[in-house]
């Protein structure tokens, strides 16, 4: 297909063909930003062991994560008021730059520093994209087209750790370091996105003369950044440190601003709070801040639990996690078709929020021992989970508030997603890590005095000098009492588990496992609230496409909202 530009009349509606043609430029966009997350996450061990900063790699990830959930509501907003094209084709072009930067990285530092400018970019590239099929496509039609986002979401999670394996394995690629190519490769992707944007993203915008609320920008960044670093270092720092209570009365403040100044701006607000006065919104939003966590909470286990107990490279890792993936796509492909022939997408993240709770729950039972094929089954529905609530629940807000609201709203529900997906993921590593060394200590107590472990002590396999040091530390920590110490190391540096005897390796690999349980199970526990919020969520009739032309076309000041108060569902898993 050509990258033709398509004329679009604000009074006739675009055909599949004109819909598709500008798919595949959003696609491409929001296809950097996905593929980026997991390619830099499978190669940053190499990445910051070449700039000498394995300690504070936490750091580019922290630095990322602030600038792009604090990006997100100011391009829905801005994109609201000025239209969508020139702050996507800016998005792209920011995170260009950003990777390019990246590529030129001297230290751990200079690489958080670039990538912070990647994350402005990043924080419009999927709010937009979902934002501009609202704007040109009808409510009953839409999930179908959202699902092709699911799908580009599902197979960066399947390509980006086997290419960021093979350029972090790489010495050197065309005389430049293997895992510069990392952000390198996401340049010809971002000229070729601009080209295609370029070519066919031609929408019609009524331009809204409204204030910008840099104030309450401000007063949003206040509040969100000092949590967002202490969810990233207060594992390291301590909960209770004072460092972390300093970050939270500081976020505590911005907080309280924002939400005084929000309220003094009323339509200008970054965030106008009217839309939780909207059922449908704040139920979703509710909803989306527990799913968020519990899917980046089991996004950021699953990968640990197929390297270190199952011992798969980070490669190998991304491919046992394709039964993951193909469960997100059927499930979003499955519901957005249903959607679209029913009208009906309440049902939908009841069934998708219960698979979730059930799915981590069933993973509470996995131990080191458990075969691969029974962890990818359960991973299936896991997926099929993740599917029936991502576009469903974007689509149940946008269809619940103005057409004139649409992109910030719909950047509002990427915002609390990425909040609880931030906040899972702290949470649950921090608990994986704390609990784990007294689990281990468990497993060591248990499965030390047992004939094959006290064999291998005698007489191990593998590599000798990898054998050697880890007996010699174990002996060191029975003299204090902690026999168990010898593995304390592998908390940080799990590779050696690859290199000792089998046999030795066994306690942490199910003291581990033990941990990991523990997380799954809180996990299950919190994804309870996610459906109990999916019980409560309204249901809305889908504008009909006559609706969604005649509000396009300017027929309704409002842009024809649908109305959530006139329908109201007591709670129910009738649809």
């Amino acid at each position: 297909m050509s990258a033709t530009a398509v004329p679009v009349s604000r009074d006739e509606p675009l055909t599949h063909k004109q819909i598709v043609t500008i798919l595949i430029g959003l696609m491409m966009g929001m296809f950097l930003a996905a593929l980026d997350q997991t390619i830099v996450a499978s190669a940053m061990r190499v990445i910051a062991d070449h700039l000498q900063g394995l300690s504070a790699q936490a750091w580019v990830t922290t630095a990322y994560l602030i600038t792009s959930t604090i990006a997100t509501p100011l391009y829905g907003k801005l994109s609201d008021i000025y239209g969508r094209k020139p702050f996507f084709i800016a998005a792209i072009t920011i995170f260009t730059i950003g990777s390019m930067l990246c590529t030129l990285a001297w230290s751990i530092p200079s690489l958080a520093a670039f990538r912070a400018i990647q994350g402005i970019g990043a924080g419009g590239l999927f709010s937009l994209a979902l934002a501009i099929i609202g704007d040109i496509v009808p409510p009953r039609e839409r999930a179908k087209y959202q699902g092709y986002f699911l799908a580009v979401f599902g197979s960066s999670s399947v390509l980006g750790p086997v290419i960021g394996g093979f350029f972090a394995g790489a010495d050197k690629i065309l005389g430049i370091d293997g895992w510069r190519w990392v952000f390198l490769v996401n340049v010809p992707i971002a000229v070729a996105a601009l080209f295609v944007v370029t070519r066919t993203l031609h929408l019609h915008h009524r331009r809204l003369d409204h204030r910008i609320d840099w104030w309450g920008a401000v007063a949003l960044t206040v509040a969100v950044v000092p949590l967002l670093i202490v969810a990233e270092q207060g594992r390291e720092w301590g909960w209770t440190s004072t460092t972390s209570l300093i970050c939270y009365a500081i976020g505590l403040v911005g907080f309280v601003a924002g939400w005084f100044i929000e309220r003094s701006m009323g339509e200008e607000a970054l965030i106008p709070l009217r839309l939780f006065t909207n059922r449908t919104v704040a139920w979703a939003s509710i909803g989306s801040v527990f799913i968020g966590m519990g899917m980046f909470g089991g996004l950021a286990a699953l990968p640990l639990y197929l390297q270190i107990v199952k011992g798969a490279s980070a490669t190998q890792a991304g491919l046992q996690l394709l039964p993951m993936t193909l469960g997100i796509m059927f499930g979003s492909i499955l519901s957005g078709q249903l959607i679209s022939r029913t009208g009906r997408y309440r049902r939908y993240p009841i069934m998708g929020a219960g698979l979730l709770v059930v799915s981590l729950f069933v993973f509470h039972y996995v131990t080191a021992d458990t075969p691969l094929w029974q962890s990818m089954i359960v991973m299936v529905f896991f997926g099929m989970g993740l599917g029936f609530n991502f576009q469903p629940l974007t689509l149940a807000i946008q269809n619940a508030v103005p057409l004139r609201d649409i992109g910030v709203a719909t950047s509002s529900a990427t915002f609390t997603r990425q909040i609880g997906g931030t906040l899972g993921t702290a949470i649950f590593l921090s608990l994986l890590f704390s609990s784990a060394k007294d689990k281990i200590g468990e497993a060591f107590h248990t499965l030390a005095p047992q004939a094959d472990f006290q064999a291998a002590l005698r007489s191990p396999v593998g590599d000798a000098a990898a054998n050697q040091a880890f007996i010699s530390q174990m002996k060191a920590g029975a003299a204090t009492g902690d026999a168990a110490s010898g593995f304390s190391n592998a908390l940080n540096d799990s590779s050696f588990l690859n290199l000792i005897d089998p046999r030795l390796a066994r306690p942490f690999l199910v003291g581990f496992s033990d941990a990991m349980s523990t997380v799954f199970l809180v996990a299950s526990g919190l994804l309870v609230f996610a459906f109990i919020a999916s019980l409560f969520l309204p249901h809305v009739e889908l504008r009909s496409a006559e609706s969604f032309q005649k509000a396009r076309a300017g027929g309704s000041p409002e842009g024809d909202a649908a109305d959530d108060d006139a329908e109201f569902v007591p709670p129910a898993v009738g649809h």
